[in-house]
């Protein structure tokens, strides 16, 4: 094969797909070379600008590094810079500082808001198209609400703590929910009664939501009402002022803030290309996603119209984007390979998810399962999580997790907070520090005195870990430890009654203590007998137990990897626990590790300055350095 260029212009969501799915198609290809065009250096969530808009995570938690996301593609080229055009004579594709051919192009820049000509919606309203408009509509508001806060007309007043949304399809719903998610933070930021912020839902249809069936509609419709949203119906916004919006019944409604989310359209860049364009301004294909004026130019994701199912075109979501991206992909393999392409689209639809803030949403899957409240918020966010998957990007799915649970603020997220780690960790510090020194005094007797492995290295020292309670199982031990020195005793017997002493701690406390198991499960038993076969290898175990637990102590006390030292401590609480040589009164040592797992070697620890150098080197080493501009190789 001579050599193919394949150049994918935007990276949105069937951009990086796109150029996800083509990488792998191609990766032991040398000949075949994939070039991702963008004007940004990231690929942004759209999906989730929402939750930026309303405060709900940080301003870059939805912005994920091309490179973090392609450093191991090496048949693929990022390049930084914004598509002028495409010359479609000589096959090229025209930037502002370059022009790169192509065999063929896959063009996916994606959708814009459509205010469809309302006036005053560009000078006194808001869109919800990018990320600087989520972060511009995020500080709008904020700075409404403070100037409300101190204002004393009430007709100003009023006007300044008004939010409306106009449009109650996805995005719009999503909005309205999630802003209604911050009145008590703001509220409370700003000394207001939360009451006095009002936020109004605005449709002109006579019903709201209709991208969904009506039981899940009205659903969501109680579930906003019951938070003190105002859902207004067959109501048109025809005009928009400073703080007005003009009615299409004639009437006025006071607001400084207008978010329109009324409608989307092809960006305005989709006009540069000479390509036919049909509803909304978007690029006319035929059914294998090919542009009807050239067959090299493939159209995927909202940017493309076709009417073969719909004379409205496919739904502008994710779901049709992969679905277009992956027709193009095998129309363009075969016309590679010198075969007709003749995949037709098929549209896949599994279902439809709709959040009204951080913890309640409604959800209807594969046209027959209807959720609402946790569970449907639960499917977004595994459907949210399963888009990082298709794309192979294991790195930003934990990102993804941890934004989602574990870095909101207010407990604002689908665990209602209780899984944040927001909170303060300096009161973990002495539960840390107590459980390492508690690793060190149990190992202070097995590497010091007459009976340590130090000292005398001919015999097994397990007399001194048994208490007086269990004389019964010292004697059993010292039993077992003697037969097998014959050669008479069962093997499995032996390997289990050493392994039980191997794993025994040394510190009990109370009189007779119980313990968590009695005899050693038989499980357990079977496999000491594979991992502890005789006396030779139980001494290594013991020696190197004590070191490892040594080290847990030594690393939890300093602070050190404490995620890590706190999840081996629960680990060897269990292997103890299962050996039948441990009890209930030291059971505490479990969740008492659990809580050091939660960053407390940040406060007065070496995690503070450990963790995050390691990330950046590691991050660095494996990802490279992220840079604000892509590609210096136009030709």
């Amino acid at each position: 094969m001579t050599q193919k260029n394949i150049v994918v212009i935007g990276a949105g969501f069937a951009g990086v797909y796109a150029t996800k799915r083509l990488a792998k198609k191609f990766k032991k290809d040398p000949d075949v070379t994939i070039t991702l065009i963008d004007k940004h250096s990231y690929f942004t969530y759209m999906t989730e600008l929402h939750e930026i808009a309303a405060d709900r995570v940080d301003e870059n938690a939805i912005q994920y590094d091309l490179q973090r996301l392609f450093c191991r593609r090496k048949n693929v080229k990022l390049v930084t810079d914004e598509v002028t055009t495409i010359d479609r004579e000589n096959q090229l594709v025209k930037t502002k500082h370059g022009a790169y051919p192509y065999d063929y192009v896959m063009l996916g820049i994606g959708s814009e808001p459509n205010d469809f000509g309302t006036p005053g919606v560009k000078e006194h309203g808001f869109t919800l198209g990018s990320w600087e408009q989520a972060i511009q509509l995020k500080e709008h508001v904020r700075d409404v609400v403070r100037r409300g806060s101190v204002e004393h007309d009430p007709e100003k007043r009023k006007s300044l703590l008004s939010i409306v949304v106009v449009g109650s399809g996805f995005t719009g719903t999503e909005t309205i929910g999630e802003l209604r998610d911050w009145r008590e933070s703001l509220a409370k930021e700003f000394k207001l009664d939360p009451e006095e912020l009002t936020f109004t839902l605005m449709e002109m249809a006579p019903t709201i939501m209709n991208m969904l069936d009506r039981s899940d509609a009205d659903k969501a419709e109680k579930y906003m009402i019951k938070r003190g949203i105002k859902v207004m119906k067959n109501t048109g916004v025809v005009g928009v002022h400073d703080d007005y919006v003009d009615l299409k019944d004639g009437s006025t409604y006071p607001t400084s803030t207008l978010i329109w989310t009324a409608g989307v359209k092809a960006t305005s860049q989709a006009a540069n290309f000479k390509l036919t364009q049909g509803r909304a301004g978007r690029i006319v294909v035929n059914s294998h996603m090919q542009s009807v004026d050239d067959d090299k130019v493939y159209v995927v994701g909202d940017v493309s119209f076709f009417d073969g199912n719909s004379d409205r075109g496919e739904p502008q979501i994710v779901q049709g984007a992969e679905a277009s991206v992956q027709t193009a992909l095998d129309n363009i393999t075969k016309q590679m390979n010198g075969q007709t392409p003749d995949v037709d689209y098929k549209a896949s639809y599994s279902g439809f998810m709709v959040s009204l803030g951080s913890r309640y949403g409604v959800a209807n899957l594969m046209g027959f399962m209807h959720l609402s409240g946790f569970f449907a918020m639960l499917m977004k966010h595994l459907v949210n999580m399963l888009y990082f998957i298709q794309i192979y990007s294991g790195y930003y799915l934990f990102q993804y997790f941890m934004h989602e649970f574990f870095r909101t603020r207010n407990d604002r997220n689908l665990m209602r907070g209780h899984i944040s780690r927001q909170g303060n960790v300096l009161w973990a510090v002495p539960a840390r520090i107590f459980l390492g020194a508690m690793w060190l005094v149990d190992c202070a007797y097995k590497v010091s005195g007459k009976e340590s492995w130090f000292i005398d290295k001919l015999r097994l020292p397990f007399t001194w870990l048994q208490p007086a309670a269990t004389s019964g199982a010292s004697a059993a031990g010292a039993d077992a430890t003697s037969a097998a020195s014959g050669g008479g005793a069962d093997a499995a017997a032996t390997a289990a009654s050493t392994a039980k002493q191997v794993f025994s701690l040394s510190y009990q406390y109370g009189k007779d203590p119980m313990a968590v198991f009695n005899v050693m499960p038989d499980w357990m038993a079977s496999v000491t007998k594979i991992f502890i076969p005789n006396q030779q290898v139980a001494f290594f175990m013991q020696k190197s137990m004590t070191v490892i637990e040594i080290l847990i102590g030594l690393a939890l006390i300093a602070g050190l990897f404490t995620w890590v030292a706190g999840g081996m401590s629960v680990a060897f609480t269990v292997i103890f626990c299962l050996s039948g040589m441990f009890y209930w009164v030291n059971i505490w040592m479990i969740p008492m590790a659990l809580a050091t797992m939660n960053g407390s070697g940040r406060a007065f620890g070496l995690d503070k300055w450990v963790v995050p150098y390691l990330q950046k080197t590691f991050g660095k080493w494996w990802y490279g350095k992220p840079q604000a501009l892509y590609g210096n190789d136009a030709k």
